[in-house]
């Protein structure tokens, strides 16, 4: 079965990890992909200056970029992933879905919309549920599918895991890569021998999407979980990556060796990006490192490590890769779950 998709705004950092992970994929084939204005019309080769780590797939480079507008957009596209800033999206996207369109998405608007399903796979699946009271309420046979923020998606598989135990309260403090703010969102002179205490608007995504992704859907209707949950963004000087020390508080007092069972036990999900393991929980309490572990499992895989036992409950390190497990990575592997699941 090939699945033909089309990349909103491609050309940039997230929009290259798209092209990287789709090139050669199982299921999906690149069919188009979209811009700005002012690169419409010319080659993805001289549109994207690409900057990803292997070299530009010769069967895109020569596609012709078109305009990110409804009008634009091919119709005979079966899934759209997005990676429009969310200003564009928040216009764009609505307008594909009235379409018809169906929309994997890594833009931040309407992540925390109640008939948006805000899905990692291994979390809550049954989310996509809300797709059907999303074309109810929103009059459209379309669907839009968000993937959580970057620094969500490190921790909440890890609390997934953990919410056997009862969740009570968790804080986390991250250190989050520089590529995170996309290839000019931080210059040399900011970051070099530094780190910015403050990343504005990370610590609220962190604090209500986990809520949302450990909540249940019933009866198409969302409910948050209670957990509650404080943190603190931390822009540090590696290039990719994100590692967070968690801090979770729990009804129940697991031993350490408990907390490293749950974690490496977590199921995974049989689909083609996924890992089989979706944590690996090292022994060695230096470890997770960004440079070493963020490319595990083709930089889908989460690493956990320095489990130990609190006062409070049980304090650990968590790391995931920021631009693929954290992204790009995160709306493929949606997407893979919406085909598998016959929303595409």
């Amino acid at each position: 079965m090939s699945v033909r998709v089309g990349l909103l705004g491609a050309t940039g950092a997230v929009g290259q990890r798209f092209v990287q992970l789709l090139h050669d994929h199982p299921t999906f084939e690149i069919a188009a992909v979209t811009a700005s204005p002012e690169s419409a019309g010319e080659s993805y080769r001289d549109a994207a200056k690409w900057r990803v780590d292997t070299p530009i797939p010769e069967s895109v480079a020569g596609m012709t970029v078109i305009e990110t507008s409804a009008e634009a957009i091919p119709d005979d596209l079966d899934l759209l992933f997005s990676s429009l800033p969310s200003g564009v999206a928040a216009e764009v996207e609505p307008e594909l879905c009235r379409a018809g369109h169906v929309v994997s998405s890594n833009s931040s608007n309407e992540r925390m919309a109640e008939d948006v399903p805000l899905t990692i796979p291994e979390v809550n699946a049954d989310h996509l549920d809300l797709i059907e009271t999303q074309r109810a309420e929103r009059g459209w046979d379309g669907a839009l599918v968000k993937n959580p923020n970057c620094s969500t998606i490190t921790m909440t598989p890890t609390l997934a895991a953990l919410d056997q135990f009862g969740l009570s309260r968790v804080h986390v403090s991250t250190l989050q890569a520089v590529s995170g703010a996309g290839y000019s969102g931080v210059t040399s002179m900011e970051i070099i021998d530094n780190v910015l205490p403050y990343i504005g608007g990370e610590e609220e995504k962190m604090e209500t999407e986990s809520r949302k992704l450990l909540g249940s859907v019933e009866d198409g209707e969302l409910s948050l979980h209670d957990v509650e949950v404080a943190a603190s963004c931390n822009r540090v000087p590696s290039l990719d990556g994100h590692l967070e020390n968690v801090f979770a508080e729990l009804d129940e007092n697991p031993t350490a060796a408990e907390v490293h069972e749950a974690l490496a036990d977590f199921a995974g999900v049989d689909l083609p990006s996924a890992p089989e393991q979706p944590i690996h929980v090292f022994e060695d309490p230096e470890r997770p490192q960004p440079r070493l572990d963020r490319m595990r499992g083709q930089g889908m895989q989460i690493s956990a490590g320095g489990l130990r036992e609190t006062p409070e409950g049980i304090q650990y390190n968590c790391l995931a890769h920021n631009t693929i497990r954290g992204a790009a990575g995160a709306s493929v592997l949606n997407g893979e779950l919406l085909v598998e699941e016959g929303w595409v």
